[in-house]
């Protein structure tokens, strides 16, 4: 692993570099990935810098690149924007980029990870998400990982030469709690903080499909 920040299973997260640029081009300008997230314009090397730029300074979103654990191949990209510090709560996105990653368990080891980061480490008291509903796979997996159903904004987004419902979710920090537990001292590799288990210790879901939906989540968080 290489400059590790959240460890799981299958993937670890570390901090989007620039050089991460170039590969995050490719998956924005892929029709199929792109069908689940919020955005419709061409990509370029420098506006995804800019992204990554944004993401690495805001003081109201963090970002990550996820890296798969058995070849350290950059896969995606995840993390927490439009973080409430004062009612705690903050928006949760991810994109599994390389679709030859898809259908791995990936996207359900990030959506623990950093949704248990949000919570054990920033505080939280609640995260959201909003998902397509021509996304039902990343659907089934927000809800056996914890998340669950608030409403839905109906036909709010053109996809697939229709109209989708944006399917809104969310996981309170008790519910978190109750399912996985509260988060117990561990050492680190180098014998410092403490941190919750990793992922591989909860029960595993289906993959979590490409990506959250709005604009917002792809821009803050691919």
């Amino acid at each position: 692993m290489i400059n590790p920040f959240l460890v799981g299973d299958k993937v670890y997260l570390r901090s989007l570099e620039p050089s991460d640029a170039a590969a995050m081009v490719g998956w924005i300008n892929d029709a199929d990935v792109r069908r689940t997230i919020g955005t419709h314009r061409p990509a370029n090397e420098q506006s995804e810098r800019d992204f990554i730029e944004r993401a690495t300074r805001s003081a109201d979103e963090i970002g990550f690149a996820i890296i798969a654990r058995k070849d350290d191949r950059f896969v995606g990209t995840a993390g927490l924007m439009r973080i409430d510090w004062r009612a705690r709560h903050a928006c949760f996105g991810i994109s599994i980029g390389d679709r030859t990653r898809w259908n791995l368990g990936y996207g359900t080891d990030v959506t623990r990870l950093v949704t248990g980061y949000g919570f054990d480490t920033l505080n939280l008291h609640r995260v959201w998400l909003q998902v397509f509903d021509i996304n039902p796979a990343g659907i089934k997996v927000y809800e056996r990982v914890g998340y669950r159903h608030e409403g839905a904004f109906r036909e709010a987004v053109f996809r697939d030469g229709r109209y989708c419902d944006v399917i809104n979710m969310a996981v309170l920090r008790s519910e978190w709690t109750a399912r996985y537990g509260e988060p117990r001292p561990r050492e680190s590799a180098g014998g410092r903080g403490a941190a919750r288990p990793g992922a591989g210790s909860r029960p595993r879901a289906a993959n979590a499909g490409r990506a959250t939906a709005t604009r917002a989540a792809k821009a803050r968080a691919r």
